[in-house]
């Protein structure tokens, strides 16, 4: 389970190096693709597996889940960590993220996000007031 907000940089050639607390559970590989409000997500290869294998069971007269299948792998790149945990982010990822040079890296249980300092920060003001209201829609009963 990935956990925790980390502050790593990009480097020159868009490389970002993996927090070393979620390294182990990467090693294997990822796959980087486009997440929702302008993230990036991070999948070890198990994990996207598991979800390429649930969006194959959609119908493919799903017109939904068409064209979310279609973003989600179109924009996908797998790769394997180096040997200091780094990975690199295609251009493309870069720019759908409008990642600057700072970064925030956030656990989010099974998938990790990359986001850009300021979107992160953008979001994070705008989301904590609802926060407390909607616990109870998305836990049924509460904690």
């Amino acid at each position: 389970m990935f956990l925790g907000t980390h502050t790593p940089r990009l480097d020159e050639k868009g490389r970002l190096i993996l927090p070393a607390k979620f390294r182990d559970e990467l090693a294997g590989g990822v796959v980087i693709t486009k997440g929702q409000e302008r993230c990036l997500y991070v999948f070890p290869m198990p994990e996207f597996q598991r979800i390429a294998g649930q969006l194959r069971e959609a119908p493919v007269t799903n017109k939904a889940a068409r064209a979310y299948s279609r973003v989600f792998f179109a924009s996908a790149h797998d790769e394997v960590p180096d040997r200091q945990g780094r990975v690199t982010i295609p251009a493309h990822l870069r720019e759908y993220a409008s990642l600057g040079r700072d970064l925030v890296v956030i656990g989010a249980s099974t998938r990790v996000e990359i986001w850009d300092k300021q979107s992160w920060d953008d979001y994070l003001s705008a989301s904590e007031e609802e926060f407390a209201g909607i616990e109870e829609g998305v836990l049924p009963g509460g904690l």
